[in-house]
C-alpha cells in the first residue's frame, strides 16, 4: 500500500515518523538514487607534473563534486601515444606531440559525476590555453595548445575507449 504524504512539511514528517523511514525510504532509494554516472578520464599532462600543478587541479575537480574513481602515474610509450593521438598521427607536428607527452610522466584520472565530460570541459576550457577564460584550468595554468595542463574526454564515447586505454578495471574504483 502506497504511503500517504501528510499535509504538514515533509522534513518535520521525516523526523517525527520512524515508520515512514523504515516503509518508504527502500522505495525512494530504489528509484532515485540507481542511476549511472557518467566517468570520464583527465590526463594531467607533463608541464602540470613538472610544475607541481597537480593538486591544484585535482583540488578544482574534487571542489565541483567529481569523485576520483581511479588516478595513477604513468611514462607513456610511443605505441600508447599512437593510439591515444590515431586522429594526428599523420599530422605534421605529431613528432612535437610525442616529445612533449614523454618528455615527463603524467597522472591519469578517471572522474566520475553527474554530466562530468561536459562539465569537465567546460572547467579545464579550451584547446588553446591563450584563448581560455580566466577561471578555468588552461586559462589559469596552461602556456598554448600543446602545454595546456591536461587532457580530457570530450565524449561518452571518448571517455570509455580512454578509460580501457589508461586503466585496467581493477585499478578502478566502484
Amino acid at each position: 500500500m502506497p504511503a500517504v504524504i501528510p499535509e504538514r512539511s515533509f522534513a518535520n514528517y521525516w523526523k517525527e515518523k520512524s515508520r515512514w523511514k523504515k516503509d518508504f525510504c527502500p522505495q525512494v532509494k530504489a528509484l532515485s538514487f540507481n542511476f549511472p554516472m557518467e566517468k570520464t578520464v583527465v590526463l594531467l599532462k607533463p608541464d602540470c607534473v613538472q610544475k607541481g600543478l597537480m593538486g591544484e587541479v585535482i583540488k578544482r575537480f574534487e571542489g565541483e563534486g567529481f569523485l576520483v574513481k581511479g588516478c595513477k602515474m604513468m611514462q607513456l610509450d610511443e605505441a600508447l601515444l599512437r593510439d591515444h593521438y590515431a586522429h594526428l598521427a599523420d599530422l605534421p607536428f605529431f613528432p612535437e606531440i610525442l616529445g612533449f607527452m614523454q618528455s615527463a610522466p603524467i597522472m591519469a584520472l578517471a572522474l566520475e559525476g553527474d554530466e562530468v565530460i561536459q562539465k569537465v570541459r567546460d572547467l579545464i576550457g579550451p584547446t588553446d590555453s591563450t584563448k581560455a577564460d580566466p577561471g578555468t584550468v588552461r586559462g589559469d595554468l596552461g602556456e598554448d595548445k600543446m602545454r595546456n595542463v591536461v587532457h580530457a574526454s570530450d565524449s561518452a564515447a571518448s571517455a570509455q575507449a580512454e578509460l580501457n586505454r589508461f586503466f585496467d578495471p581493477s585499478e578502478l574504483l566502484q
